[in-house]
């Protein structure tokens, strides 16, 4: 398959989305940039089209799939109203947080395949606030299945150049809109429960949720490794993900230990032949000695490393090392976020000094 690249303008944007439409309406899939990561969008009401999306990224077909929407007019189509309960934590969240980066699990309507939803009876849903992404939404005027456009297990993209890399010759079309701006994936809560749950944390964080919905509580998939017979709620609670080519280590503790002890075991792995990565950061990055070191921003400020973390593990594999170092983060506001994402690209590997 030949895959038509665009690089979006403010001239062509609103041919571009015709042409995305089209493409959507065919049953094709359309690569498109959002603000936490570039999705891989499909029409979600057509169990052909989600087919496609899971063969495409290699995905396991128990592991949901989001619905992006252009607006509440549409988000009422999807899903059962009969719980005003439900329904008034799903408005309240959305006057708050939508369009953005927050998906929502709700009971799904009869309208939706199961092959979108990995076989559950229930829906994620989210609104976009990136403008080519709202454009192509409103445009199509259809709810758009779109996990992150890349091969299933691979650190999610957050440019085009990654988006080609994984999806050129595999899909109909790659909207080329520039690097995303969040860098992670969109916070996911579960409404259906008693007690609302947060199944994978991102820019919107616990306490964001708190403050409107009072208790939220989180699922321990975020904190732990999922077996084997566990049919995920939502994507990225089961599978290894994020994960760059080689091994990887997580290293937690004060951060003077931290670096002592990686430096010490990066020679050793060095004698042994093996090239090796650490993932540092600005204050950091110059205390180090291996063949690559990559810094994914400053720890004063956690949204440049959550904006930084992806690309850092795609430009790992492109250096071609065999083991990677990492070092670990604090866990308030989006470092909760950054530090699931280490801890499923690391295969749950942590060394606690």
């Amino acid at each position: 398959m030949e895959t038509k690249i665009i690089h979006i303008t403010k001239e062509n944007i609103e041919a571009t989305a015709k042409e995305a439409a089209d493409v959507w309406a065919q049953g094709g899939l359309v690569a498109f940039p959002t603000e936490t990561v570039y999705g891989l969008g499909g029409n979600g009401l057509n169990k052909e089209a989600s087919k496609k999306i899971y063969a495409a990224k290699g995905r396991p077909s128990d592991n949901p799939l989001i619905l992006h929407i252009a607006d509440m007019e549409q988000f009422y189509t999807l899903i059962k109203t009969d719980n005003a309960k439900i329904i008034a934590r799903a408005e309240a969240l959305a006057d708050v947080f939508w369009p953005g980066p927050l998906t929502m699990i709700l009971p799904k309507a009869d309208n939706i395949p199961y092959e979108t939803t990995g076989g559950l009876d229930t829906v994620a849903i989210r609104m976009p606030s990136h403008l080519v992404a709202r454009a192509l939404l409103q445009e199509c005027k259809m709810p758009i299945a779109a996990p992150s456009a890349n091969l299933s297990g691979r650190p999610s993209p957050t440019s085009a150049s990654h988006v080609i890399e994984d999806m050129n010759g595999r899909i109909e079309m790659i909207i080329d809109g520039g690097d995303v701006g969040i860098g992670v994936e969109s916070t996911i809560i579960d409404l259906t429960g008693e007690v609302p749950m947060l199944l994978r944390p991102g820019f919107v964080t616990p306490e964001m949720l708190q403050q409107v919905l009072g208790t939220v509580e989180t699922d321990a998939a975020v904190y732990r490794q999922v077996g084997k017979d566990v049919h995920p709620k939502a994507p990225g609670m089961k599978y290894r993900h994020y994960a760059p080519k080689a091994s990887m280590v997580l290293v937690e503790g004060a951060q003077d230990k931290v670096i002592t002890y990686i430096n010490e075991e990066a020679k050793k792995k060095r004698e042994q032949g093996l090239r090796i990565g650490i993932m540092a950061t600005d204050e950091s990055k110059e205390l180090y000695k291996a063949d690559v070191v990559i810094s994914v921003g400053s720890r004063i400020s956690m949204d440049s490393v959550a904006h930084n973390l992806f690309r850092a593990l795609r430009d790992f594999d492109e250096e071609n090392v065999d083991f990677i170092y990492s070092e670990s983060f604090d866990t308030s506001g989006c470092g909760f976020a950054v530090m699931n994402r280490l801890l499923k690209a690391a295969g749950h590997q942590v060394v606690k000094l």
